[in-house]
């Protein structure tokens, strides 16, 4: 979609949000009028839009794999670049009943996209945040699915002690990415209104991936697989994490053409 129509495209959204209307009503009776209290508060959605809220937070939901989910101030808004992720988990889970770890859940739009296709698939989603957390209890209920458990956890410290360490067929996540100095460079509206725990790692945008690559092989099958959702230009320094324990590691670019994801294996019979 050309830029030019995109303050057009969420206008009109603004309103059916104000109004709770459908779409098909908007096109059925283009010559409906609307209360003053509508009115007013559509003004004020446009306003807040104007200030950089993003329009997910102000309609409170974003649509990922077909699904729409809820999401709110504090919790990291679904891209659908990430949705690569899924594709490849769903290349690699291997089974039916494929164990799957979605580590750093969010709003729980891959575990919940991953539970959609594989209906045996048992699913474990961890996040840090409360409020990301509740918001993906919200959506698994939404959508009915019962097969994703959530757990409160920084990285892996919430599994210690709690099954066999060799564990997953496929860990996934979407790991904050971005460093310090991207950061100062981003739109004003998404530093003002995401969480910024959920882009910013730390200096260099690495210290996350650095993490899960180095702790992975004790939550992994041998054989099992590593997805990880990478930024712009971090191709070469993240392929030069894996060591020799790892196999079949590839970058994979989406479909705008930018090195998106990477995959490997870990050694070991499967």
């Amino acid at each position: 979609m050309r830029r030019a129509e995109q303050p057009g495209l969420e206008s009109k959204v603004l309103l059916l949000e104000a109004a709770g209307l459908s779409e098909l009503v908007f096109w059925r009776e283009p010559g409906r009028r609307v209360s003053d209290r509508i009115a007013a508060k559509f003004r004020t959605m446009v306003l807040r839009r104007k200030t950089g809220l993003p329009m997910a937070y102000l309609v409170g939901r974003k649509e990922f794999w077909s699904m729409d989910l809820r999401v709110r101030p504090g919790v990291f808004i679904p891209r659908p670049e990430t949705e690569l992720l899924v594709e490849l988990t769903l290349e690699r889970a291997g089974r039916p009943n494929a164990m799957i770890l979605d580590l750093g859940t969010g709003s729980g739009n891959i575990a919940l996209a991953l539970a959609a296709e594989l209906p045996r698939a048992k699913i474990l989603a961890l996040d840090v945040s409360a409020k990301a957390l509740a918001a993906a209890r919200l959506n698994a209920r939404r959508h009915q699915t019962r097969r994703v458990m959530f757990l409160r956890s920084s990285f892996f410290s919430g599994l210690a002690g709690r099954r066999p360490r060799t564990w997953f067929d496929v860990i996934v996540s979407n790991p904050p990415y971005v460093s310090e100095k991207e950061w100062r460079s981003l739109n004003p509206g998404l530093r003002r209104h995401e969480p910024k725990k959920a882009l910013v790692p730390g200096p260099t945008g690495l210290e996350a991936i650095r993490r899960i690559v180095r702790e992975s092989p004790d939550w992994l099958r041998p054989g099992g697989w590593l997805i990880l959702e990478i930024g712009a230009g971090q191709r070469k320094a993240v392929l030069a994490l894996f060591d020799r324990r790892w196999q079949d590691v590839r970058c994979h670019k989406d479909l705008g053409g930018l090195d998106r994801a990477v995959t490997a294996r870990l050694g070991g019979e499967s």
